[in-house]
C-alpha cells in the first residue's frame, strides 16, 4: 500500500474535510526476531482470512467519531521486513481515532490472522 497515495485518497472524498481531524497509520512488518523468546526468524506464514478482516474493518468503522478505515493484510512467505498488514484510520478527534486503532490492529491479529514463524534451528 502506498500511504500517502491512499490519504490522498480518502481526501478525495469531500465529506473528508468535515468529518476527519486526525488519520491514523498502522504498518505492520515482519520483525527479524520472535516476541517470544527474541529468536532469529528466518522467515515467517501469514495466513490471513479476509472476510473476517473485512467483518472486523465493517464494526470498527461504526464506531463514534470514526468516517473511513481502509485496511490491506498480506498472506504468504515473508521475510524480515516484508510489510504484512497496513490499517488507515481516518475520523474526527484522537479520543476516538487512538482507541478504534487500537482495537481495530487488536482484533485483526487475534481474529483474522495465523503465522507460523520459521527459525535456522526449526519451526515455531
Amino acid at each position: 500500500m502506498d500511504i500517502s497515495k491512499t490519504i490522498a485518497q480518502l481526501k478525495e472524498d469531500k465529506a473528508f474535510a468535515e468529518n476527519v481531524g486526525m488519520v491514523l497509520v498502522h504498518n505492520g512488518t515482519v520483525r527479524g526476531w520472535s516476541r517470544g523468546d527474541h529468536s532469529e526468524v528466518d522467515s515467517i506464514e501469514i495466513m490471513v482470512d479476509q472476510a473476517k478482516a473485512e467483518e472486523i474493518r465493517q464494526d470498527i468503522e461504526k464506531m463514534p467519531g470514526i468516517y473511513k478505515i481502509v485496511l490491506e493484510a498480506h498472506s504468504g512467505l515473508m521475510t524480515p521486513g516484508d510489510d504484512v498488514l497496513f490499517l488507515v484510520v481516518a475520523g474526527d478527534i484522537r479520543e476516538n481515532v487512538k482507541p478504534a486503532l487500537a482495537i481495530l490492529l487488536d482484533r485483526v491479529k487475534s481474529e483474522a490472522v495465523t503465522k507460523k514463524e520459521f527459525f535456522a534451528k526449526g519451526v515455531s
